[in-house]
């Protein structure tokens, strides 16, 4: 075999998406978590809760991503702030 016929192709997605990525999984995870709490919260545990956590779910996170995609560059900028850059090597 030689080569290029031994290259493999990446499924991944070049390194400059790492942006929206970031965002969009973390704000998957976050509202997951905080909408189910919040639906249980609210209604107990009910027949029905996958289907009323699944609607929560969605609102918040049409919310959440585009709000992280907002202040995530702030964030980073006030967390500059606070925290020691790491010593070059």
């Amino acid at each position: 075999m030689n080569g290029a016929e031994s290259k493999s192709t990446s499924l991944k997605l070049p390194a400059k998406w790492a942006p929206i990525v970031t965002p969009f999984i973390l704000s998957c995870f976050m509202t997951c978590i905080v909408s189910l709490i919040s639906t249980v919260r609210t209604i107990g545990w009910r027949d029905d809760l996958l289907t009323l956590w699944m609607g929560a779910w969605g609102v918040s996170w049409l919310v959440a991503f585009p709000a992280l995609l907002l202040v995530l560059p702030l964030t980073r900028k006030v967390t500059s702030w606070i925290v020691e850059p790491h010593p070059r090597r």
